[in-house]
Parts: structure tokens; sequence; C-alpha cells
């Protein structure tokens, strides 16, 4: 996907420096795409997507313990206490019907398995960290109006 925020020069100057307009088109930041124009949520849309992928209670919290590797059940299950065995098996099922995390079956007795990160779960790593950054300038402008 594109996006379209670029500029471009414009013939006259401001104090010796060229002025520039963003270009005619899409808003910045806004994808050069037409789903991006759609009037309702469709099932199509990358966005719903990506949220539904990140939909539920503890999933951004076990998609960020894999971002520092893979773990064991057990290891997630120390790394996040308060989560339940049934929630915890939920986001995993969930994080692996969307292609964000693969279940790898190791041999030998007693069966081990690990869960990691596919590459398109990687790339959740900036997604996540674009929310934090989000909610922590939204967070200081609520506690600002307190």
């Amino acid at each position: 996907m594109s996006f379209r925020a670029g500029r471009i020069e414009v013939p006259h100057t401001l104090g010796g420096d060229p002025v520039t307009h963003r270009t005619v088109g899409h808003p910045a930041g806004l994808p050069d795409d037409p789903r991006a124009n759609v009037t309702a949520p469709t099932p199509e849309c990358p966005v719903e997507i990506t949220l539904a992928a990140l939909h539920g209670r503890w999933t951004t919290l076990v998609v960020r313990e894999l971002l520092r590797g893979d773990h064991s059940y057990s290891e997630l299950r120390t790394a996040l206490p308060m989560l339940s065995d049934k929630v915890l098996s939920d986001r995993l099922a969930q994080l692996g019907e969307a292609g964000v995390v693969e279940r790898d079956r190791r041999p030998g007795w007693p069966p081990r398995v690990r869960y990691a990160l596919t590459p398109s779960g990687h790339r959740l790593g900036p997604v996540l960290q674009a929310l934090w950054d989000w909610g922590t300038e939204a967070s200081a402008r609520d506690g600002a109006h307190t």
C-alpha cells in the first residue's frame, strides 16, 4: 500500500526558501487506495482487518510478549500472570487464525510447543508503538483537562 503525503515545490519563494504545498488528492497519512474512501466499515478494509486481529482484552499484551521472542505456553502464563488459561488459549488461537502467531511443535517427549510471531505478526510492532504513542498523548491531554 502506498501513501501519498508528498510535497511539490512551487516557483515562488518566501524569505529565500521555496514554498511547498501538499499534493492535491488524499490527505496526508491516508492511503491512496479506493478502499480508504468507503462510507461504512467493510470486512475488506485493511484497518478493520488489523483491528479484528488485535481485538480482545489481552491480545496486544500477548503480541507484545511475542515481539520479545518466541515463548512456550507456560512462559506466556508467567509473563502475564493475571491472564487466565482460557483467555490465553483463545488469544493464541485467534492470533493464529489471523496469521499473526504460529505454533511450532518440537519433537521429543514431553511434547514441546513454542509460539512465535509470523513475519506478518512482527510487522505489528510499529502499529503497537503508534497506538502506544497516540494513547500517551491522549492521556496527557486528558490529564491536562481534569
